[in-house]
């Protein structure tokens, strides 16, 4: 046990250093900048100067989820951390473990409204796992080293550490490892046997099971042990949003992402199954439509670690709180007796999915304008990028396209914003997973929209020597928007036509932008210039690239299960529901 006398700001900086922290992405202010000395001196921690503490947040959060390590970031108080909420709330939403350490006004002055005052513990209350107040030097140890178990323990999530300007100012004994107390946090990573054995048996009788997979299983490290139980059962897969790369899109019992803009035989295949084996997953409402028209005929197997999942929205028939790894593991296992070597009979279930597959593969109609089909680039982007290579998507369309289009064969390679549906997490992701994974191609595939959000982290990357690649897919829209606004709205583009794309006034001009910033830019607004630019992209690893593809502003993302609609109403194109002859 050390002990020696330390600033609280010192206490940070070396607490961090011992919990094996080596990045942080943050911006200095009045009240954080004790911190700020101690850490110019540190050797054992970068520090990434981020243009805007949003960006930190999602850098922390692409750290954290392109390694499984806990992502941190830095900010002052009032506006600097309330700039953070926005990442935190993603970071909740998506199960991501982050810690935010923020400055606090002077312990004295709380609740005096003192400038650049913001009650932050208060504020993200709701969307922090825990959050911690710390008022004295002797404190910070223990609190950091809290935030850290809690982050990445049990279900994962954000942890905010606000820090009170005269905590960091004055000294105290540094005692580590420090004692933790934390009565009645006790994750619950082991399943009871008796819930193990009743799934067996559940999964022994179906005649149509099919395994739902959500972000859980990615964040327990569970991919290898579900390749094993898929094969073991020999039933149909499908990934979520959250879940892509958790199983290999390859391989022959992968249906694909279900949900609103799921592929046909995934949204049908969890309709018509008589057995939902849900790991990790938390039956969102951009998955199941109409709650209580999903799966109607289904029994269900819930296994999550947060015990408030487990019946939240759909009944369970057999609840498991566990770690997904753990639990898979020992669903194996017990399988492996009960089956005997003997796969349930799905022979009928496999010629009913079969057929979705072969009659609804997924795939889109070329429009008529002369523009970039964006489904074609996104696809020529997976294609030539390959399985290692890192993708992070912003929110609406090209999310969309990104998730149905770019192949993923392992976890860790597909990141988003799934629950907040946050534009402009892309870039600054990208950046923090660049930063885990040096080694990797990172691509952050955005939108005209939400690159506006947080381009000015294109500065941070240059600087650094961060060299992503962006891909623009500009349609010169807010496009998800539009497209509900074509559906649903009799075409009334009320205020989403952004004026970036051609025969715009293209304000900003994104490739100017992108040189402002140090970034090799390109612009392409032919088909056969795409493989082009995305292969001197790839090949250019001395500053960030920007790719401003010029796409037509009509394509949609299909197919489509409207909102408030139940599944059973999936349309495979405008107008186009898939026909169900050939279900048993």
């Amino acid at each position: 046990m050390t002990k020696e006398v330390l600033t609280g700001a010192e206490a940070i900086v070396r607490s961090l250093e011992l919990l094996g922290v080596t990045d942080v992405f943050g911006l200095p202010g009045g009240a954080i900048l004790p911190t700020y000395d101690p850490l110019m001196d540190s050797k054992k921690l970068r520090h990434i100067l981020v243009r805007h503490e949003q960006g930190a947040g999602h850098a922390a959060e692409g750290y954290a989820s392109a390694s499984g390590k806990v992502g941190v970031c830095i900010a002052t108080s009032g506006p600097g951390a309330t700039n953070l909420v926005t990442a935190i709330a993603d970071a909740y939403m998506d199960s991501v473990p982050i810690i935010a350490i923020t400055g606090q006004v002077g312990s004295h002055l709380i609740g005096t409204d003192a400038f650049q005052e913001a009650d932050i513990v208060g504020i993200t209350m709701p969307i922090t796992k825990h959050s911690f107040l710390v008022t004295k030097p002797e404190e910070v140890p223990a609190a950091l080293a809290a935030a850290y178990l809690i982050a990445s323990t049990g279900r994962p999530g954000p942890v905010l550490v606000d820090v009170t300007k005269d905590a960091q100012q004055n000294k105290a004994e540094f005692v580590w490892p420090p004692k933790l107390d934390l009565p009645g946090y006790k994750p619950v990573t082991k399943p009871h046997g008796k819930q193990i054995q009743a799934a067996a048996a559940l999964i022994k009788n179906a005649k149509k099971p099919i395994l739902y997979v959500g972000g859980g299983v990615i964040r327990s490290g569970a991919s290898k042990e579900l390749l094993k139980l898929a094969e073991l059962i020999g039933a149909p897969v499908t990934t979520t949003l959250m879940a892509r790369g958790a199983f290999p899109d390859s391989h022959p019992q992968h249906l694909g992402m279900p949900g609103m803009h799921g592929t046909v035989p995934a949204v049908m295949g969890l309709q018509r199954s008589d057995l939902l084996i849900t790991l990790g997953a938390r039956f969102d409402d951009r998955v199941t439509g109409i709650a209580k028209s999903f799966a109607p005929e289904a029994k269900v197997i819930h296994v999550d670690i947060d015990p408030a999942e487990i019946g939240k929205i759909r009944y369970a028939d057999v609840p498991i709180v566990g770690d997904a790894k753990e639990v898979i593991t020992e669903l194996i296992a017990e399988l492996t007796t009960t089956l005997k070597g003997k796969q349930p009979d799905m022979e009928e279930w496999w010629k009913f999915l079969n057929g979705l597959l072969e009659r609804y593969p997924l795939g889109y109609t070329p429009h008529e304008d002369g523009k970039l089909d964006p489904q074609y680039v996104i696809k020529r982007i997976g294609e030539l990028s390959g399985p290692d290579a890192i993708y992070a998507a912003g929110v609406g369309q090209h999310q969309m396209w990104s998730a149905q289009f770019v192949k993923y064969e392992r976890p860790n390679s597909w990141l988003n914003s799934g629950g907040a549906g946050t534009m402009g997490y892309a870039v600054p992701a990208a950046m923090g997973a660049k930063v885990a994974q040096p080694e990797r191609l990172v691509w952050a595939i955005d939108g005209d929209g939400c690159f506006q959000m947080t381009n000015q982290e294109l500065a941070t990357c240059t600087i650094n020597n961060i060299p992503i690649k962006v891909a623009i897919i500009n349609n010169s829209s807010l496009g998800m928007v539009r497209q509900w606004q074509t559906l649903f709205y009799d075409k009334r583009y009320s205020h989403t036509d952004l004026n970036t794309g051609t025969d715009t006034v293209m304000v900003p001009d994104f490739v100017k932008l992108g040189e402002a910033y140090g970034c090799l830019s390109i612009r392409v607004e032919r088909e056969e210039d795409v493989d082009a630019a995305i292969k001197l992209a790839i090949e250019t690893n001395d500053r960030p690239v920007v790719i401003d593809f010029i796409v037509g502003r009509d394509a949609m993302v299909w197919p489509m299960v409207a909102a408030g609609l139940s599944n059973d109403q999936v349309q495979y194109a405008k107008d186009a529901a898939p026909v169900w002859d050939g279900e048993e």
